[in-house]
């Protein structure tokens, strides 16, 4: 298991804005995955770790939309962020 504090060898940040498919917005190795993982707690991102995840993520090139087979998996990290962050879409609000 990684240790929290380790710095990442390999970071992707995702951009949903309710529509369409969540998008690969940066994506790097070494000093650049440490600078998006600073980012996103200096902004109050959450943050999720999965080694698999992120490798495939870190194929899809810039602006681009995640694959449909990634869309269940990042789904529910997208959930687990709203719910931690304690914010819901609108359309999951009707819904409830």
């Amino acid at each position: 298991m990684k240790k929290r504090n380790q710095p990442p060898r390999l970071a992707v940040a995702l951009h949903y804005d309710g529509e369409g498919a969540p998008k690969v917005t940066a994506s790097g190795a070494g000093h650049v995955a440490e600078q998006i993982v600073e980012l996103a707690r200096e902004h109050d991102i959450p943050l999720h770790q999965s080694e698999e995840l992120v490798e495939l993520l870190a194929q899809v090139p810039l602006e681009h939309e995640i694959p449909e087979a990634l869309y269940r998996v990042v789904a529910e990290v997208i959930a687990f962020a709203y719910l931690i962050k304690g914010k819901f879409p609108e359309d999951a609000r009707r819904r409830r």
